[in-house]
């Protein structure tokens, strides 16, 4: 195989090499922003807590999901310097083969101007194809001369080109080798800003583990407002059946706008957008160990986001609001309906809506209640159903 085919299938395998690989290092880095946009919001709600000098079980889960988000992006630092290396490799590599077909192009170069030299008159090129024993062999010499001043061409353009390519990929490998180095000095920060964390979570935990009667009485409130909450959805569901049996059908059917409207709805899974501007869930799903007490477990119709204070509550889709209500010591809430979906938005106050109301996406629905007592928690409790089953919302908003 000649050189020049030789350079060009090993250009062309490296470019594609790095091409995957830098798609993969823009992937990291979108990832890293978000992450870190997420840790300075945290950061900010953190610091709002800060104002109020209860330790509280809010203020725990907010610097829990900060270490969560932390250490994320600690690994995701730790891709980004695994892909930056092998980058690091894979050109140093290049540059090495570059310069070695270099050195052997130059090489080969050099002897062709030797010879070029040697036989460079016209005399000697005529005496070349009056040599010839036929036509068709003088041809032949005729076309092998023009070949080889259009190849020793060709080799003085490659071995430009092939020197150019090296600069600039000594060029990169430079920047590659300095960014590693900042990133790995990010590392370290990351890293001892986590273990300041995790120093503070067990000083949080210490403290609220001797304050276990209260939280089983927060436990058993809990329980009583989800209780609430269902018993709502179900009237709601009850209500739909009623209306159906007076116009004579069997079972609640769907109007041809809500079907619209469900379909729609289902077709978004995991790109709805939040119930609120900006949050972090402090609460999931399901039924899972609570954040304090070993071996209580708690239940959670739905998820629990931690915002600001002021922060107000917005639909999440076009739906009609199906019912406003007030639940004992839990505020107010409200339930809206997107055909055959319901989603559930409590902890609220100052509603913006009434029921019968159609909304539409991201449009005010109230603001979000602040409770002093537990060290200004601003919290958001949403629930997504399918008629009377509960549904995981961190399946359906998107990420």
């Amino acid at each position: 195989m000649s050189n020049i085919y030789k350079v060009l299938i090993l250009s062309l395998l490296v470019f594609l090499t790095l091409t995957s690989t830098g798609q993969s290092l823009d992937e990291l880095r979108k990832k890293k922003e978000k992450t870190n946009e997420q840790i300075k919001y945290t950061n900010r709600l953190l610091e709002e807590a800060k104002k109020n000098e209860k330790k509280t079980l809010n203020k725990y889960n907010i610097l829990n999901k900060q270490i969560q988000l932390r250490t994320s992006l600690i690994t995701g630092i730790n891709s980004e310097v695994g892909v930056l290396a092998e980058f690091i490799d894979q050109n140093a590599w290049l540059v090495s083969s570059l310069n070695a077909d270099l050195d052997e192009l130059k090489k080969e170069y050099a002897n062709m101007i030797v010879f070029a030299q040697r036989n460079q008159t016209n005399y000697s090129k005529v005496l070349f194809l009056l040599s010839s024993n036929s036509f068709n062999q003088a041809y032949k010499r005729l076309m092998y001369l023009r070949q080889y001043t259009e190849y020793r061409k060709k080799q003085a353009e490659l071995i430009k080109w092939i020197h150019d390519l090296v600069e600039v990929k000594v060029t990169n490998l430079q920047e590659q080798r300095s960014q590693k180095e900042t990133l790995l000095q990010s590392k370290q920060k990351e890293a001892n800003q986590l273990s300041k964390e995790k120093n503070q979570q067990g000083q949080y935990l210490t403290s609220l583990q001797q304050k276990q009667k209260d939280f089983k009485k927060k436990i058993q409130e809990q329980q009583r407002v989800e209780a609430q909450l269902s018993r709502e959805i179900q009237k709601v569901i009850e209500d739909e059946v009623k209306k159906a049996r007076k116009v004579g059908k069997e079972k609640y059917e769907m109007t041809h706008e809500e079907k619209l409207v469900s379909g729609k709805f289902e077709q978004n899974q995991r790109r709805i957008p939040w119930p609120v501007e900006r949050g972090v869930i402090t609460d999931h799903f399901g039924v899972h160990e609570h954040a304090v007490l070993k071996n209580v477990q708690v239940k959670n119709n739905g998820i629990d986001i931690s915002t600001a204070q002021g922060a107000i509550a917005r639909s999440v889709f076009d739906g009609e609001v199906s019912r406003v209500f007030e639940i004992s010591g839990g505020n107010k809430a409200v339930i809206i309906r997107h055909g055959k979906y319901l989603t559930v938005y409590s902890n609220l106050t100052n509603i913006q809506v009434r029921s019968g109301q159609k909304v539409s996406i991201k449009q005010t629905i109230g603001t979000i209640a602040t409770d002093s007592d537990e060290g200004d928690k601003t919290v958001l409790k949403f629930q997504i159903w399918k008629e009377n089953v509960k549904l995981d919302p961190e399946d359906w908003i998107s990420r």
